[in-house]
């Protein structure tokens, strides 16, 4: 399994390069998303598509994928990550919910991937990795 940040989710909706090898974890061993980050996705999506069009979207990916909700436990983490600069507090969450699943952590988001040596779970920058 591995975890899919907003980044990741938006260039597979988008089929955008790393679309296949994304729609490729469900197959192979399942994605999971943390809601925060799903709601991200949600909102940007119906900027872009409309409200219909991005809810459909949404729940295509819920079906498919283990959406972890965001109870104390992962708020708090997400909230230590945050304190420590660099990443957005949505960002903080998919990176916390890499930490809770102990699952590799799939983006192409700059600000995650340039800080990945310092984050305690492994960042696959899906612009240049292959796995």
């Amino acid at each position: 399994m591995v975890v899919l940040d907003s980044w990741a989710l938006l260039a597979y909706l988008k089929d955008e390069p790393p679309a296949a090898r994304i729609g490729d974890a469900w197959i192979e061993g399942g994605a999971a998303i943390c809601s925060i980050n799903l709601g991200e996705v949600l909102y940007m999506r119906t900027r872009e598509t409309g409200e219909k069009a991005a809810v459909a979207d949404i729940d295509r990916i819920r079906a498919q994928s283990k959406v972890i909700e965001a109870e104390w436990g992962l708020i708090r983490a997400a909230a230590r990550i945050k304190v420590g600069g660099g990443l957005s507090y949505a960002d903080a969450f998919c990176v916390a919910t890499a930490l809770q699943l102990e699952e590799r952590l799939w983006t192409g988001d700059p600000e995650i991937v340039d800080l990945a040596a310092g984050l305690e779970c492994e960042v696959v920058d899906l612009r240049t990795a292959s796995d």
